[in-house]
């Protein structure tokens, strides 16, 4: 079913008839922001998470949002309840606005708050993904930006190559991949994720943050070299939660099969998810 309204500007209206001018920053430019959550039976998950970064990047890039976050939460609690979706992805956008020459920023921003169906997969994934090696540094990588313009225009380069997905690197320093944070564990049984120039995932936040567990789980960076000698791989985001990686670059991870760190976290998380 699909959700029968969408937030805009102080607004809830039929999403069919949602809209903005053709003169927003975002059309325009392709700039401004969002971030996404899932919910799951009716209960957003890691909500206080997405919104600081959701704020954090609106700072960032020199935007306004002009409601306090217990108002946010309101409208999306109203939202929900109008779309009654329990099992659903919420998007917040926040675009540059409507510009009067296509380039200066204006003061006021337009804030879009959409739902859609989404039933998440909680189980662990046995078949994991290919990812295929690409050198790109994603630009105002501490923010979640709307311009994924590399990411899609790689998708011919991604099937060419028979892989699921690209792992950006630079300067021989490995990165994330377009949508997810990634991790690896080297062979003193340390997992890592990269510390420079990568997005904040929300998921990646949560594992770094674990309790109850004996893994060193570290922000590191690390370079293609190290990459050679990891025995597990995954990739952490809100709608994949843990998937491991079994191929980078044409060649296995470890044994080329999802591996036990990675399961054992995933579970790790769940019980954190379960929590909220």
């Amino acid at each position: 079913m699909a959700a029968k309204y969408v937030y805009i500007n102080d607004t809830f209206i039929a999403t069919d008839k949602a809209s903005v001018l053709i003169t927003d920053l975002a059309i325009q430019r392709g700039y401004g922001i969002f971030d996404f959550f899932k919910t799951i039976g009716g209960k957003p998950i890691f909500l206080d998470d997405h919104l600081d970064r959701f704020y954090n990047s609106a700072r960032k890039m020199h935007l306004h949002i002009t409601y306090t976050p217990a108002q946010l939460k309101a409208i999306i609690a109203e939202l929900m309840e109008k779309n009654d979706l329990p099992d659903s992805g919420i998007r917040l956008t926040l675009t540059g606005g409507y510009s009067p020459d296509g380039f200066q920023l204006p003061e006021a921003h337009n804030l879009i708050i959409t739902q859609q169906p989404f039933l998440m997969n909680l189980s662990f994934n046995n078949t994991g993904i290919k990812v295929i090696l690409y050198d790109y540094q994603r630009q105002l990588s501490g923010m979640k930006t709307i311009d994924y313009s590399m990411a899609i225009w790689l998708q011919p380069f991604i099937r060419e190559n028979g892989a699921d997905d690209v792992l950006y690197h630079h300067n021989g320093q490995v990165k994330e991949v377009p949508r997810a944070n990634f991790f690896m564990v080297n062979e003193q049984q340390e997992i890592i994720t990269a510390k420079s120039d990568v997005l904040p995932g929300v998921i990646r936040k949560n594992l770094l943050t674990l309790e109850n567990h004996n893994y060193k789980i570290i922000e590191l960076d690390f370079n293609l070299q190290d990459l050679d000698h990891a025995t597990e791989a995954f990739i952490t985001s809100t709608t994949k939660h843990i998937m491991p990686v079994i191929q980078i670059d044409g060649r296995p991870v470890g044994d080329g099969k999802p591996g036990k760190i990675s399961e054992a976290l995933l579970n790790l998380l769940l019980e954190k998810v379960k929590q909220h």
